[in-house]
């Protein structure tokens, strides 16, 4: 048994080609978004509260997303696909039901 193991080939997967692509441990386009959304609102209104306001939405936000992440990291690539298939799938039990 140990002879036929030893000739198999072995590859390496590096981790940074198989992790998710994350920032401050959220998904890192919506963690920009968001970054760019609080910014908008802090230098549209230019108050020391929308400054305040616009940086603990964003706290509260990140902390949602990084809950989200580590659910599971690719839940907004899989929520995107559920929208985009929807209409594909029609809501019946089993595939041999009569329209």
């Amino acid at each position: 048994m140990a002879e036929a193991l030893s000739g198999l080939h072995r590859s390496r997967i590096h981790r940074a080609l198989s992790r998710p692509n994350l920032l401050l441990g959220a998904d890192r386009e919506l963690v920009l978004l968001t970054g760019l959304a609080a910014a908008i609102l802090i230098f549209v209104v230019l108050t020391w509260f929308s400054a305040l306001m616009g940086l603990a939405v964003w706290i509260v936000i990140v902390g949602i997303l990084r809950m989200m992440a580590k659910a599971d990291p690719m839940m907004r690539q899989v929520y995107l696909r559920h929208i985009r298939y929807r209409p594909q799938y029609r809501p019946t039990a089993t595939p041999w039901r009569r329209y």
